[in-house]
């Protein structure tokens, strides 16, 4: 019942949005600026906890996946290539694991 229930209110969340922006012509500036946040923010919920606390509990010390995304991180700002970020990521897991 409850699985259910959370489709029918996810389902009416994302029908009242296409029905909004079907009947309203031009989106409020305000809210076009808000929605520009949503996937940084979504990809950032997904993934931070991975980096943070990959065995379930927080880790600073001792973990190298943080290590890993803080570089690729840095690369992805100063570069920006997705491709090199992607290598510098895996290069720098790759020596924290199997190199130190």
């Amino acid at each position: 019942m409850v699985i259910v229930t959370l489709g029918i209110m996810t389902f009416t969340i994302r029908v009242s949005f296409i029905s909004l922006f079907g009947f309203v012509e031009n989106v409020p500036d305000r809210v076009t600026h808000a929605l520009q946040f949503v996937p940084p923010a979504v990809f950032a919920a997904l993934t931070v906890p991975a980096f943070i606390a990959p065995n379930g509990g927080v880790e600073f010390i001792g973990n190298e996946q943080l290590v890993a995304g803080i570089i690729a991180t840095a690369v992805a700002w100063y570069i920006d290539d997705v491709f090199a970020t992607i290598i510098a990521g895996m290069l720098a897991l790759w020596v924290l694991r199997f190199m130190i």
